[in-house]
Parts: C-alpha cells; structure tokens; sequence
C-alpha cells in the first residue's frame, strides 16, 4: 500500500506512489486533477493486541455518533426530501478512507483526499461536493449533495464524518434535477467537484451563493446544507472527544479490530455458504428515457474460490474470496440511467452489494446483526468491462436514474447467489422511485413536492416478504398531514396494492396504492423503473406487479403515465393513482398453505379471485360475512389438475408477462435456469 503524500492540481502525479486497486479501476478524471492517493491499508501492524472492551466502547460510540449526526440532521433540515423523507445517510471513516460504520450505506471520502492533502486541512473546514465523475463512484446523481468533516486529534487529522443526502433541486433542465430525457450530465443541474465550503468554521459565502442561485428551492437547500455542515461538525467533536479520552494508538487498534471483525464474519458465516463453481445472471433496466423501452441488461458472473492466494497489493488476505464480473453488461444508455461503479477498484459497489450477501445469515435475527462496513471490501474482487457500459459511463453521460441500474445490481446479484444455493435467497424486490407534483400553489406560489416511494420485498424461502419498504433505511413516504397543509392536493387513499405481491409459497409483500387529488393544475414526474418488467419470483414464485401511474381513474381523461415522466399535466380536481411494486414470490403457489391464503383474503391482501387463480384455493363464505374459509376437498382437486413447478423443467424465475414484450416473444432468459 503506497504511503501518504501531499498533492495538489499541479502536482506530478508521476513522482507519486499509486495505490494498484486504484489504478486497475482504470480512473477517468476530466479536469485532469491527480488521482492517486493513500487509502484502505491498516492503521496498525496485523496481530497488535487490543482490549476487547475498549473495542466494543468505540464501536457503540461510531454507532452513537453517527445515529446523533443523522438525528441532528433530520430535526434542523428544512426540505421534505430531507427532514420528512429522511433521504439522506451519515457514515464515519478513518483516515484511511475506510467505513467504519455499517448501519447504512454512505458516499466516500476518496474524492477529498485526492484533491486535499490531509496535512493542509485545519479544524472547522467542512468539504462539499456532488460531482458524480470525480466522486470516484461515492455519489450516484447530482440531487445527492455530500459534506465531509476531517476530525482532529493533537493537530493531525484522524478520521472523518461525512452525510450525503437526496436535496430537491440542484438546476437543470427541470424541477427536481432529474430529467427524464437527459442525454448529458449538464442538462441534469450544478456539477460541484470538491471544494471547501467551510474554511476553518468560516462558510464560503461565494460557493453558498452560487449554489443556491441555480436551485429553485434556494431557502430550504441553504437550510439542508447549513443542517449537514452543523451535524458534522458535531460528529467530528464527539470524535474528538473519543480520541482524548483513550488515546489514538488505541483508538485506531480499535478500529482495525471491528473492521477486522466484520472480515472474518464474512469470511466464517457467509462466504462458507456459497459452493465453489461460476454462476451467470443478469437481469434488466427496461427504459433509458431516450430509446424506445428495450431490455438493457446488467450481468453478473460469480466465481466463488475457498482458496484464493493473498494479494497483498490489493489489500487482499488469503482465502475465500467472491469475484463478480460485470462483462456482458450492455453499453452506456444514451438516457440517464447509466452508473459510474468503476473507480476505486468498486469500493462503493462492494459495500452497496453486499448487504445482499447477509441474506445467508443462519437466521433473519444474525442477518439484522451483521454491518455492513469497510471489512467486507477485502472479500469482493470486481472485475469492470472497458468504458463506455452502464456501470462504466463516460462522461458526460447522463446519471440522474442511475438507480435503474445499482438496484438492479442488488437483484442481480441476490439472483446469482440464488443459483448458487438452491434458490435459498428472497426473490425480487424494486423498493424506491420518485414521484411527485409541482406547479403554483393556493397562493400563487411555486412548490414542489418530491416522495421516494417504496414497494414489496421479495419472498423467502421461510417467511412471505414485507409489504412497503423502503431501500434507504429509515426513509418513508412524506406524511399525509404533512402535505396536505402544505401543498394543493388530498391524499384520498393511501394502502396497500391489493393482489401486488407476486404469489408463491411464500408470497411476494406487497406495493403502496396512492391516490391524490390535486386542488390546483399541475404537473406530474416520476422516475420509475419496473413498470413493464416486474420483480421477479424464485424456484417456482410468480413476478409481482409492476410500478403503474393512471391519471384520471374511472374519468373521461383517464390514461397511463409513462415511468419515466418530467411534467405530465394533472388538471385541478383529477386523481393522480400510484400503484406500486410487488415483491417476487418465492416456490409454487400451489404448496402455499390454504390457511394463509385465506387469511391474506381477510386482511385484504389477495383478492377473492386471485386465490383461486394464483393459489388454487377454493373460498366459502365470504369476507364481509366474517365467514370465510376454503374448502379443502376442493382445493386439493382444483391444485391436482394443475402442472406443479419442476426444476427439471420449469425456468428458476419467473420474470412475469412484461419481460416476453421486450424479448421478441421468450418467456425467460437462457440464464434463467439451473
């Protein structure tokens, strides 16, 4: 691992030490600034003792930090995306980049320390960018604004608290700063690279100004930013403060202890459940926004190898190791639905995926213990096809959809994994996209009003899936009291989408349903994917229902609203109608219990008819007369007749109808069997 040097934009970038997994990502730095820097070795030599208490007192106190950064956030932010949808994440790294942290995903530090030597900062500077080619994979579109705090101790920078959230616009082409039909990164709103915008705890007026002048919600992006600079300076203190009390030797042994931790629970629980061999998946983003809808397609190849050699270089130990390849991901999209994954060697992308992998935790209560944090890193090797893919765009290539894409990649990779354990993994799930209305409100006002939405998770092989999650933890839907006081609509339904959950053994959880009458005209966007596909269902489950806008239901304008949409316009007095997705199912619905499907009948779950179609249960009695049950003689002949699933013959997922449109035809993918 190359040592710490001082660099700046003028520097030789030759006369310094490169770091090997940075330079086998292949970096494209278009303002031509230096790209090689320290990152991701120990702090301390392997083997050095340390005081498990003391390991398990800084690990609480990151966890403690970092949840009272993001608390701090969410109660002095201002915007809706941010305050109520809590569509944003704190995380903490030490000063070697690594995350420490693993309750949620974060950005990186790596695009700071590229572009500001770690010697040349002072207490109080707070650093910002959003720039997605030089974020070095850490932010996925410019709405997603990033501040990092160096924290001190005795004068030397020893570790770093960052926050990264979703703000409502940042420019571009229209409210939002996510345009459907981008074609180029500068349509979609303000590129900010690195830069300081708290200059030892002086704001950078200039820098604050620019940025709110291209927005079109100045005040509450001044409050968001004032919010996350506030909050991180308070992270870096109560750092500061852990660092003084024990020590930074010890401190940072620490460090390497959790980090080392997480290694080899990985390494113990997880890795050691998928056989060695090479499995083939890939699955698909369905539009771009600029081309007709076709399948753009997103490959995984896994090798698992027990005995793989150390690669010292790469930071990389001895043993088991997961190598996923992306050859045979499709070319970069002309829309904006392309992802820049391959900088850093994939170090975003490893820790994004990996909480797919904790899916083989012996049990769900082991799964919710396992973080997700920079120790999982030397257990994935990724291999990136040339420039010019989805996952290796270039610039200027368009990225505001861009999670068409890294979702995806989540799926893809729960899928291989599938192949590889007998289908011991959840099927299918899309638990995010945006919608929402703008235009002038009761008072003449422009507003508008952005939600993440979230669908149902996919089922599992022991239990049916969650009905409306949501990607980001603790993210929600904006609260209807909330948006009713402040914008012109009614939210007249908001439930459950009855029948949304693909069927199965277990059975797919199921999308949201919302229906919004708006007060005044307006218009309508959504950024949505997996409204022709559907989340697939696994080892005989059935795909769950697409995404779906209808405006005007039952009315004399009623009509379908593109997924992809910028400013579909809503007259006053119409409801905008949101289905959302369903999760896959997981094994035949035909060996569901009747029980279950009728007890998903009584909570509205299932329809009356989708039980006999989907389940082959036979009803009686009826739900309004509290009287429903199945008849079990019946039901036993009704599933009789029907072609049980065989793994023999029958594809390992189901895609669901809308993957033979895109397919010329085919109901499954060659890859789609075992």
């Amino acid at each position: 691992m190359s040592t710490t040097a001082s660099t700046t934009a003028s520097t030789d970038v030759s006369t310094r030490p490169v770091d090997p997994a940075y330079v086998t990502a292949r970096p494209v730095n278009p303002a031509g600034l230096p790209t090689a820097y320290s990152h991701g070795g120990r702090l301390t030599p392997e083997g050095s003792s340390v005081d498990p208490i003391l390991v398990e007192i800084v690990q609480g106190t990151l966890a403690s930090v970092e949840m009272e950064v993001e608390t701090a956030i969410g109660r002095t932010s201002r915007s809706p995306m941010i305050r109520d949808a809590h569509d944003f994440r704190a995380g903490i790294h030490d000063r070697q980049l690594r995350k420490l942290t693993g309750r949620s995903y974060s950005a990186l530090v790596h695009p700071i320390v590229r572009d500001f030597p770690l010697e040349e900062m002072r207490e109080g500077d707070v650093f910002f960018h959003n720039d997605v080619y030089e974020s070095e994979g850490g932010i996925g579109h410019l709405p997603d604004l990033c501040v990092t705090v160096p924290v001190f101790h005795e004068g030397e920078v020893v570790a770093f608290v960052q926050a990264f959230g979703h703000h409502d616009d940042i420019g571009g082409a229209c409210p939002g700063s996510m345009p459907s039909g981008a074609t180029t990164v500068y349509e979609e709103g303000l590129a900010v690279p690195p830069i300081k915008l708290w200059d030892a705890g002086v704001p950078n007026k200039a820098a604050l100004r620019i940025m709110t002048r291209n927005s079109r919600m100045p005040d509450s992006l001044a409050a968001d930013l004032d919010a996350e600079c506030s909050a991180c300076l308070m992270g870096a203190r109560r750092l500061s403060e852990l660092f003084d009390r024990y020590g930074r030797q010890a401190i940072e042994t620490s460090f390497d202890a959790i980090l080392d931790a997480t290694t080899e629970t990985y390494r113990r629980e997880i890795l050691s459940k998928i056989p060695d061999g090479t499995y083939v998946w890939e699955d698909y983003a369905e539009h771009d926004g600029v081309d007709e809808p076709q399948l753009h397609t997103q490959r995984i190849t896994l090798t698992k190898v027990s005995d793989a050699p150390a690669d010292p270089e790469n930071g990389r130990p001895a043993g088991p190791r997961l190598i996923i390849d992306f050859t045979g991901t499709s070319a970069q999209a002309k829309g904006p639905i392309n992802h820049c994954g391959d900088y850093v060697g994939g170090n975003f992308l490893k820790k994004w995926l990996a909480p797919i992998l904790r899916n083989l935790a012996d049990t769900p209560e082991r799964m919710a213990e396992l973080d997700v944090n920079e120790g999982i890193v030397p257990l994935i090797e990724m291999r990136f096809p040339e420039k010019g893919t989805l996952l290796t765009p270039i610039h200027p290539g368009p990225t505001n959809a861009r999670t068409f894409v890294i979702l995806r990649l989540l799926g893809v990779l729960a899928g291989v994994v599938a192949k590889a354990v007998d289908g011991k993994m959840p099927a299918d799930q899309e638990t995010i996209r945006y919608t929402g209305v703008y235009g002038k409100d009761l008072e003449g006002n422009d507003y508008l009003m952005r939600e993440v939405l979230g669908g149902g998770s996919g089922g599992r092989y022991y239990a049916d899936g969650e009905d409306t999650i949501h990607v980001v933890p603790d993210s929600r839907n904006l609260p209807t009291e909330f948006t009713e006081s402040r914008f012109p609509f009614i939210v007249e339904r908001l439930g459950l989408a009855v029948d949304s959950g693909g069927a199965g053994e277990f059975r797919g959880g199921l999308g949201y349903e919302k229906h919004i009458r708006m007060l005044k005209d307006a218009h309508f966007m959504s950024i949505a994917d997996r409204s022709i596909l559907a989340c697939w269902g696994v080892r005989g489950g059935k795909a769950g229902a697409p995404f779906q806008v209808v405006i005007d239901p039952g009315g004399p304008e009623e009509r379908e609203v593109d997924a992809l949409a910028d400013d579909e316009v809503v007259r006053a007095g119409q409801v905008v109608r949101i289905r959302t997705t369903g999760g896959g199912g997981w094994g035949d619905p035909l060996a569901r219990d009747p029980e279950l499907v009728v007890r998903d009948v009584v909570w509205g779950k299932v329809s009356a008819e989708a039980a006999l179609r989907d389940y082959g249960v036979v009803l009686t009695g009826s739900r309004d007369g509290d009287d429903l049950g199945f008849d079990a003689a019946a039901t036993q002949s009704e599933r009789a007749g029907r072609a049980a699933w065989s793994k023999d013959d029958d594809a390992f997922f189901d895609r669901g109808p809308g993957y033979a449109a895109l397919a010329g035809g085919a109901t499954s993918a060659e890859v789609d069997r075992v």
